[in-house]
């Protein structure tokens, strides 16, 4: 059950907003290959100054228009999560003509039984929703 907060400038349209929430979305399909319907995110819309930043840092400018992705999910493998911040960083690129280098994502990751929604059932042994495929359970489990 992932949960993916968006931090935007105000001023954004409805379609960006959609189609950067997508890209996540479709980025955590292909990647953790999670349900359709595994589907909740937040978005802020910021304030001028709310979002404070260096306009160069790892020796990259960064614009005014950066974007900032927090994701909340169980614990994965470390390949796993890079593999999902390049397809989010490739998707916005494609689908919104986002920068690469205007894209900032953050993981929390948490324990299965900090998570509750009503239906939801869990599979003791993995700690993932019962409705992922053996083989995606697999592959986020540690070790």
């Amino acid at each position: 059950m992932p949960f993916v907060e968006i931090y935007l400038r105000r001023g954004k349209t409805l379609e960006f907003r959609k189609a950067v929430s997508a890209a996540v979305h479709e980025s955590m399909r292909e990647v953790f290959q999670i349900p359709e319907d595994d589907f909740f995110h937040v978005v802020h819309d910021m304030e001028p100054g709310d979002i404070l930043q260096a306009p160069t840092f790892f020796g990259v400018e960064r614009s005014a228009d950066s974007v900032i992705i927090r994701m909340t999910f169980n614990h994965r493998p470390p390949a796993q999560k890079t593999a999902l911040f390049e397809a989010v960083a490739d998707r916005l690129a494609a689908t919104t003509g986002m920068r690469r280098e205007d894209v900032l994502m953050t993981v929390l990751e948490t324990a299965a039984e900090n998570w509750w929604a009503q239906g939801r059932t869990i599979d003791p042994e993995t700690g993932f929703d019962t409705r992922m495929s053996p083989e995606a359970m697999q592959a986020g489990r540690i070790g």
